[in-house]
């Protein structure tokens, strides 16, 4: 979808999206790297929100909420909201969690809609060893609500701990829908049209081979 290249066009422009040798969490040793946290400015979110309202609209998923876990989820699920209604006249709510419970005021550890018995799309960055989308989903189904899908700009696709990919070890505790905007399939295929780019798609190939699900 020509959204899908341009979102890998914007993040590379914005060097949100980079290609080189790069240390992850995981300990693994990766030939690039995407960090949402470089996408910071008024015209960023307002696009990044608009490429997730795109996607949810595609997949035409029911849903009542979205939820954005602390922190960078949190202006994710704003600005999604936001472009719900500018673009596609949808009035959704939003909520979000605190990393810390509060005991004053409103006191508890979520903000914004009440998602009891609600429908509720999560939405996440990059999914790689998914500890954040783990966390989230236990607080939403402890607060007595449904899970409609997972939604999140990168899926690395990469397996996990028991040779699966995390989205797999998801699925085999409960059926969640996990979409991604675009995967590591979306950024081989746009650097094969890219002159200046296309050298990178020997490393990233590697890569996807060695860990790749």
């Amino acid at each position: 979808m020509d959204w899908k290249k341009e979102f890998i066009h914007f993040s590379f422009k914005k060097k949100a999206l980079k290609f080189g040798t790069f240390k992850l969490k995981s300990g693994r040793t990766s030939p690039y790297f995407f960090n949402s946290g470089l996408l910071s400015t008024g015209t960023d979110i307002i696009k990044i929100g608009l490429f997730y309202a795109h996607s949810i609209i595609d997949s035409k998923i029911e849903f009542d909420v979205l939820f954005g876990p602390a922190y960078k989820g949190i202006p994710i699920a704003v600005a999604t909201s936001i472009a719900l209604k500018n673009h596609y006249n949808l009035n959704v709510s939003y909520a979000f969690n605190r990393k810390e419970h509060k005991k004053y005021g409103e006191k508890g550890n979520l903000i914004g809609k009440k998602i009891y018995k609600k429908r509720i799309v999560i939405l996440d960055d990059v999914i790689t060893s998914g500890t954040a989308i783990h966390h989230s989903i236990k607080i939403i189904e402890k607060q007595g609500a449904e899970i409609s899908s997972v939604f999140v700009l990168l899926d690395r696709k990469e397996k996990g701990k028991r040779n699966l990919s995390t989205i797999n070890n998801l699925k085999h505790q409960k059926t969640y829908k996990i979409i991604s905007i675009i995967t590591i399939e979306d950024l081989i295929s746009y650097l094969l049209d890219d002159k200046k780019l296309k050298k990178h798609i020997p490393e990233l190939i590697k890569y996807r081979e060695k860990y790749g699900i």
